[in-house]
């Protein structure tokens, strides 16, 4: 493990969780370097977001690989070439299939209490959506390891927000997003500091 960790973060989108990270790590609040970036949207403002901060940017599409396993190798690839500790998914919405020298080495964060509203197609708006219609009364953020299927794998840190009356997709969306902003760092902060351990059903055990 290096000192500080190397990260790669993995993004689709408009890079709020990585732009999270960035400025945490440059007030001194997350002790971590993000070693590179990728993309699987070549037109990801998360892109943007990390040349701005002089980061290593690369895309990886899934429509140029013809299969998951295929398109899984090049990312695995390209982040061992860098030599990273973990790999953080950070809305990035490609299934992955996770080689075994990664098992346990990949984050994702989801916008809900897994394993409730997960799955394909559940992310960003959707799932505040379907969160709402449901009429539960509580929401909040889930971190997990990854492995080879959708919003599934061990639970690290999960925690909640109250789901208001006259909320919309957008303002729950905005307040959990805040939750996300501490939990995903703190998640990050356990593996760096090694207690983060999956037991043989595997749930985490987080080490003293």
């Amino acid at each position: 493990m290096h000192d500080p960790i190397r990260l790669a973060v993995l993004i689709s989108g408009g890079g709020t969780t990585l732009q999270n990270f960035i400025d945490r790590i440059a007030n001194g609040q997350m002790r971590a370097e993000i070693a590179v970036v990728i993309s699987s949207n070549p037109k990801s403002y998360g892109l943007t977001r990390a040349r701005n901060s002089g980061l290593s940017t690369e895309t990886i599409r899934r429509e140029e690989f013809e299969s998951v396993a295929a398109f899984s190798k090049a990312v695995f690839d390209r982040c061992s070439d860098v030599d990273v500790d973990l790999i953080a998914l950070s809305g990035f919405l490609k299934l992955l299939k996770i080689p075994a020298n990664f098992a346990g080495r990949v984050m994702n964060i989801h916008p809900a209490l897994l394993p409730a509203f997960g799955g394909k197609g559940m992310y960003g708006h959707h799932v505040h959506e379907a969160v709402l219609a449901s009429g539960v009364r509580v929401s909040g953020c889930t971190v997990h390891f990854v492995d080879d299927q959708f919003d599934h794998g061990p639970i690290i840190l999960q925690r909640t927000v109250p789901v208001l009356d006259d909320d919309t997709p957008e303002s729950l969306a905005a307040r959990v997003f805040q939750l996300e902003c501490e939990t995903y760092p703190e998640a990050v902060r356990l593996f760096a500091a090694g207690r983060l351990k999956t037991t043989a059903d595997h749930s985490i055990a987080k080490a003293p």
